[in-house]
């Protein structure tokens, strides 16, 4: 794999590690009168926000919800916000049909095997079993709205 590649990958699952749903009770809403974006920090040309598409909003809800601990803000019928510590790490968007491809979104996990499991039991598709290559392991997941994604650890 590239360097550049690497670093992608791990500025991506160190974003979404974010949204594991700790501390979802205090995150705050922005002031009255101030968006999000005038809110909170934000990192020049940093990966900031993930999206993805889902058919089915209350199935993929609970699917991340079970499968992660993530929590959500509801924003209407056709989205919802992924809460992290201080505002959002991304979001759930209503669409017709997903898409096969694009970006690969890896997870990180302190406990591969547990993570197999909970990915499992919530309903997701396994699409390569756990494997290691230099520096851990992972495996990786199709979600129910048949979004890949990828969890790995360093043991």
């Amino acid at each position: 794999m590239r360097q550049p590649a690497v670093l992608m990958i791990v500025a991506i699952a160190v974003l979404l590690a974010a949204c594991k749903g700790e501390g979802a009770s205090t995150v705050k809403r922005p002031a009255k009168g101030k968006t999000m974006s005038q809110q909170s920090a934000h990192q020049h040309h940093a990966i900031d926000y993930i999206e993805f598409p889902v058919t089915d909003m209350a199935r993929a809800k609970r699917f991340y919800a079970a499968a992660f601990g993530w929590s959500f803000n509801d924003y209407g019928p056709d989205y919802a916000g992924i809460k992290k510590e201080g505002g959002e790490a991304g979001g759930l968007k209503l669409e017709p049909k997903v898409q096969a491809g694009g970006p690969l979104v890896i997870l990180y996990s302190q406990d591969l095997e547990l993570s197999l499991k909970k990915v499992k039991e919530a309903g997701a598709t396994i699409v390569k079993e756990p494997f290691s290559f230099p520096g851990g392991r992972r495996f990786q997941f199709r979600d129910p709205s048949g979004n890949e994604l990828a969890v790995w650890a360093e043991k």
